[in-house]
């Protein structure tokens, strides 16, 4: 198991002007959960004339340029998916019944949206998208694997908590540093998802809000 992830000190400080609560907590990633993105950076890419090679849960050895097969080097693969969320995150569309599921859920439990997103300047730009869709629930920004900020989040809290991400090394890091938590693997795409294999500590895989809502309110079910 991995050991826990250390905090950013600018994690830590959005985590701590977040209102003090003693509810339940879901902590929801915002990319493939809650906006698409695999279909979004897809055309980005083709634009660029880059492909995907396979749908593998990957980024990194997984795009192309078009008609090889060669992936580009790791810091190529970053440079364009800094690019992407520069110039095309502000496009991205919510993901179906997202808005719906999640207003549900926020009658008995709280909501943080925690998402790593490359450059300060687009956390404004993701708050208003969301807020435009209906999601209007505080966004903590975050880099590299989640287990520490998900652990921040919830210290203190005797309660329940569900944590809802697409990313594997994300879900292995929060079992890490809080393995009570209810861990749900929510892949928008539906090629990406099928092809994937979910760890045993995944409670649920799953691209469909209903069932993940239906999955949550269980939860608390006596």
């Amino acid at each position: 198991m991995p050991e826990p992830q250390p905090v950013r000190r600018e994690v830590l400080d959005q985590i701590a002007r977040l209102p003090r609560s003693a509810r339940p907590l879901i902590i929801c990633d915002v990319d493939e959960v809650i906006l698409h993105l695999a279909s979004h950076l897809e055309q980005y890419l083709k634009a660029q004339g880059l492909i995907f090679l396979n749908f593998e849960y990957r980024l990194t050895g997984n795009i192309a340029r078009k008609g090889e097969t060669v992936p580009l080097p790791a810091e190529a693969v970053k440079r364009h998916i800094e690019a992407f969320f520069d110039e095309e995150s502000h496009r991205q569309q919510p993901v179906d019944g997202a808005e719906r599921a999640l207003r549900s859920l926020s009658d008995n439990w709280d909501i943080v949206l925690l998402t790593n997103l490359p450059g300060a300047h687009n956390k404004p730009v993701r708050e208003k998208l969301l807020r435009d869709a209906g999601i209007p629930y505080p966004v903590v920004t975050n880099s590299g694997p989640k287990g520490g900020a998900v652990a921040a989040l919830s210290a203190g809290r005797p309660v329940p908590v569900a944590f809802i991400d697409d990313s594997p090394t994300n879900h292995s890091s929060v079992h890490a540093s809080l393995p009570s938590s209810k861990k749900i693997q929510f892949i928008a795409d539906h090629r990406f998802r099928k092809n994937y294999q979910p760890a045993e500590h995944i409670d649920l895989l799953t691209g469909d809000w209903n069932e993940t809502a239906a999955f949550i309110k269980a939860i608390l079910s006596p």
